[in-house]
């Protein structure tokens, strides 16, 4: 993943930011639980990408990754239109507890920016209906250049979202967090329909880890620098994760993105460790890590 990509991550504070009043405010709400659901993924499962990761002889990429695994952040779906007879399939080879996050595809989220694709986002969502449990959040993804002066298309895609499908959305253009008037209005609108803010982690874009829920769920994307403070900041996430659960969080969703994915189980296996033996959760933890 290229995005927010820089040439020393050294130079980066990687600290996390403090919590917001208003993601204080959504979790008082909730009734607490000692272990809320937790899902810990990658962003791809194909053997290119993450390199050293299937045992020799793998035939089935999909179903073994579904064995190390209980998500995936479904890149795939942004870039081809996918019918729901291939989400039937993929379905097939995870276990009952698995949990495919697919993201929005590109025709409708950067070719359409929202605009005239009723009908396209009606057969999306019917596609990604057929993952039936399986399916976790669907995942919006703007492009850099969708900024606030098109708040009304935004709102009209969000007020005709399908209320039986949670979605996450992530906005990059980086106005729409300079004012602080429309980060409110951004955050009133996202509540109002129950999206769930997407929470980015990256080295060149600080402004996107804005620790604001419009939601009790979290939607992570980490995205490592392939250097030695990755560790140190899955570290750090892991801290806040378990006072978010201490207060009041109802799902844990966190998706381990690479500049070189190979490294992103590895990177992902150090969390699950963490929530199995220091929360009691028994998440699958990848073999390479054991």
């Amino acid at each position: 993943m290229k995005f927010g990509k820089i040439a020393d991550p050294s130079e980066i504070d990687f600290s996390l930011p403090a919590e917001h009043s208003d993601t204080i405010r959504i979790l008082q709400k909730q009734k607490k639980t000692a272990r809320p659901p937790v899902y810990i993924g990658c962003a791809k499962w194909n053997r290119q990408d993450l390199k050293g990761f299937y045992p020799r002889g793998t035939k089935d990429e999909l179903a073994y990754y579904a064995t190390q695994f209980n998500s995936i952040e479904l890149n795939a779906t942004f870039y081809q239109q996918y019918d729901a007879g291939q989400m039937e399939k993929w379905k097939q080879k995870v276990p009952q507890g698995f949990r495919f996050y697919p993201k929005i595809p590109q025709r409708i989220s950067h070719f359409g920016r929202l605009s005239n694709v009723e009908a396209l986002t009606e057969t999306t969502c019917e596609c990604y209906r057929a993952f039936g449990e399986n399916l976790g959040i669907t995942f919006l993804q703007m492009p850099d250049n969708f900024g606030p002066k098109n708040f009304d298309r935004l709102e009209s895609f969000l007020q005709n979202w399908p209320g039986d499908m949670r979605l996450a959305l992530e906005l990059r253009n980086k106005l729409w967090y300079k004012d602080s008037d429309i980060t409110d209005r951004l955050c009133h609108l996202m509540e109002q329909h129950a999206i769930t803010h997407v929470l980015t982690d990256t080295a060149g874009r600080r402004d996107l880890l804005h620790m604001r829920f419009t939601t009790p769920f979290t939607f992570i994307r980490y995205v490592g620098a392939n250097h030695e403070s990755d560790y140190t900041r899955i570290d750090d996430w892991f801290k806040r994760l378990k006072q978010w659960i201490a207060g009041g969080v109802q799902e844990i969703n966190f998706f381990i993105h690479q500049n070189l994915e190979k490294e992103s189980p590895l990177l992902s296996a150090k969390l699950v460790k963490r929530f199995n033996e220091e929360l009691g959760y028994d998440l699958p933890l990848p073999a390479i890590a054991k």
